[in-house]
């Protein structure tokens, strides 16, 4: 009887289970959003969370723990401690998202994606503006044709902006082969 186990172990030998959670938070660390099944996904969020609420303050004690918990994988851990601890030093837990994706084709297990909550750079688009960071803004450097453009003095500048842009020289038809006319299909020209 399992009274009180708290453990999923995944039908898995503890050996077994700690490498292969050691080797998806390095893919998730790595990747910043893996797919997988949701029992993995939940006992992964238990393991990778507390190597990155260690990742928030940089000593050598810290970075030894992680890079024991991350299976010696230096390239995870720099990234860990360069990449990752800057982007989560203020927020307190929580790094992780599950989103459920619905079940496997081939035996229904029920798939997710797991990710970094502050790498989602679709839902991050609104949150840039309001974190600080501006948004880079683009202009036309042309007008519209459709409207045209008045400056600050009422005036119409579209004349101005048209006659500034050089026209672009047409390209040249090619000859038609022999047998071949020399009219356009869709057209007739």
């Amino acid at each position: 009887m399992r009274h009180g186990d708290k453990v999923n172990n995944l039908g898995r030998t503890s050996s077994h289970r700690k490498a292969m959670l050691s080797n998806m938070a390095i893919s998730l660390l790595t990747h910043k959003r893996i797919f997988t099944t949701l029992p993995k996904a939940k006992e992964l969020r238990k393991f990778v969370e507390p190597i990155i609420t260690r990742s928030k303050s940089d000593t050598t004690h810290n970075r030894r723990m992680a890079f024991a918990d991350l299976r010696s994988n230096k390239e995870a851990v720099a990234l860990l401690f360069r990449d990752i601890a800057v982007k989560v030093a203020n927020r307190p837990g929580g790094y992780t998202r599950i989103i459920k994706t619905g079940p496997r084709p081939g035996d229904n297990a029920d798939m997710c994606m797991i990710e970094l909550v502050d790498f989602n750079e679709l839902l991050l688009g609104g949150e840039t503006a309001a974190a600080g960071k501006k948004a880079k803004v683009t202009r036309r450097s042309r007008a519209k044709k459709d409207a045209p453009a008045t400056d600050a003095t009422g005036d119409d500048a579209s004349t101005e902006v048209t006659a500034k842009a050089p026209a672009k020289p047409r390209a040249k038809k090619a000859k038609p082969a022999e047998g071949e006319s020399n009219k356009d299909e869709n057209t007739g020209e």
